[in-house]
């Protein structure tokens, strides 16, 4: 088994579970653009892949419409949807262990880097990451391989196979995959097995000790 030395965490559904505040932020959105009545259970599927490509892909909205959307989405977020959220029970200990054992633990999430810090610092873990990279609030760097490539590049002086993303979703798996590191996909979060499974992570796991296991 490989010995890693940067682990790139996933936020939404991997770290923490933000199901509350994501669904009532767009629940929030839909509202305000005049769809109504929506599930908050329905909308589980905007957990993980980047607000742009929901938006438009759910409810065909054009580039006008999602950015309007997600500035209501914004509006609720970060007031108080961003605290509706909780960590992963023993996801503590995973990063103290992590951590003591001298990786080098990164935040790699399409959720905007601004909001993603607050998070962390909100449930009193930012001091386990030595960097977070998220989106930008203009729209840009949504994409997983994006993301994981700018941690590539800053992280410049290790080998591919020093690094794993570990993640929830597809885009977790085919972002490491793009960017040829290996990805490690969790099921407890909003990633169906099928989904996982499709991508061929390099590990599956069903808990955060299993984590910890291949991780040690």
């Amino acid at each position: 088994m490989n010995t890693y030395k940067v682990i790139l965490f996933d936020l939404d559904g991997t770290l923490s579970d933000p199901k509350e505040g994501i669904t009532k932020s767009v629940q929030y959105a839909l509202q305000r653009m005049n769809i109504h009545k929506v599930d908050v259970d329905q909308l589980e599927k905007f957990i993980g892949p980047p607000l742009q490509v929901s938006f438009a892909d759910y409810y065909g909205f054009n580039k006008e419409k999602v950015d309007i959307a997600i500035g209501h989405y914004r509006a609720r977020f970060k007031e108080k949807g961003m605290y509706e959220n909780e960590l992963y029970p023993q996801i503590p200990s995973l990063l103290k262990t992590l951590k003591e054992s001298d990786m080098t633990l990164v935040v790699a999430t399409s959720k905007p880097t601004v909001y993603s810090e607050q998070i962390l610092k909100h449930f009193k873990v930012d001091d386990y990451f030595d960097l977070v990279v998220g989106s930008n609030l203009d729209g840009t760097r949504t994409s997983k391989e994006e993301i994981i490539q700018n941690i590539l590049n800053t992280y410049y002086e290790y080998q591919l196979e020093d690094f794993i993303m570990v993640g929830d979703r597809k885009h977790d798996v085919i972002g490491a995959n793009q960017t040829g590191i290996d990805s490690l996909a969790v099921t407890y979060g909003y990633g169906s097995l099928e989904e996982l499974r499709e991508f061929s992570p390099t590990y599956i796991v069903n808990t955060v000790d299993e984590i910890k296991d291949i991780l040690t």
